[in-house]
């Protein structure tokens, strides 16, 4: 049975007295008020066995507190794995027990299981609680895209002087045949002075 929350914290808790070590010292005031939130986790995380034997794993706790930080930091699972091990903060603040330190493997099987329901939960709740302390309507949304590669080209001035003309002239061909007979369209093609310009 995977242990939910830990009971007795360690006495050697420390949060740096720097910007984002008294984030994450708000953050985990605000998670220690809703301790509801592991029992949404947890059963996320029970479908994932557990043996009796052996050392004792990540406690549901742990799981969602190091989530939380891999958000709140934007880092990958090895770069979590490196904060827990080197920052007295991080360690902290995801109330790992002393001197153990989780693998990426192991963070990412735990944080992936969380599901996307019970993020939303998870941000429901954290929105009511900003707008109870008017810190936050939520009447705005502000999002982050995810970028990933593609073999479109780096647009500049002239590249996109290139691709108007060239769909421009495309599109008026396409008109001619649609009314040849019926009307004559009449345009200049700008083709070789965009592409002039583009060299």
């Amino acid at each position: 049975m995977r242990e939910k929350h830990t009971v007795q914290r360690s006495i050697f808790e420390h949060y740096a007295e720097h910007e984002i070590g008294l984030e994450l010292k708000s953050m985990s005031a605000w998670l220690d008020q809703n301790t509801d939130l592991l029992d949404w986790v947890a059963a996320d995380i029970n479908s994932c066995t557990v043996e009796d034997t052996g050392r004792k794993g990540l406690s549901v706790e742990s799981v969602l507190r190091c989530a939380i930080l891999k958000q709140y930091r934007q880092l990958t699972y090895d770069d979590l794995a490196f904060c827990l091990m080197d920052s007295a903060s991080c360690q902290t603040f995801t109330r790992l027990s002393m001197r153990w330190f989780p693998k990426k493997s192991v963070l990412q099987k735990y944080i992936s299981v969380i599901t996307d329901v019970t993020w939303e939960r998870i941000n429901q709740r954290l929105l009511h609680s900003a707008q109870s302390a008017k810190v936050e309507n939520g009447r705005m949304l502000r999002i982050d895209s995810t970028v990933t590669a593609t073999p479109i080209h780096e647009p500049s001035d002239s590249s996109l002087l290139w691709d108007s003309v060239r769909t421009l002239v495309r599109l008026l061909r396409q008109a001619e045949e649609l009314v040849s007979g019926i009307t004559v369209i009449e345009y200049r093609n700008h083709q070789r002075v965009s592409t002039f310009k583009l060299e």
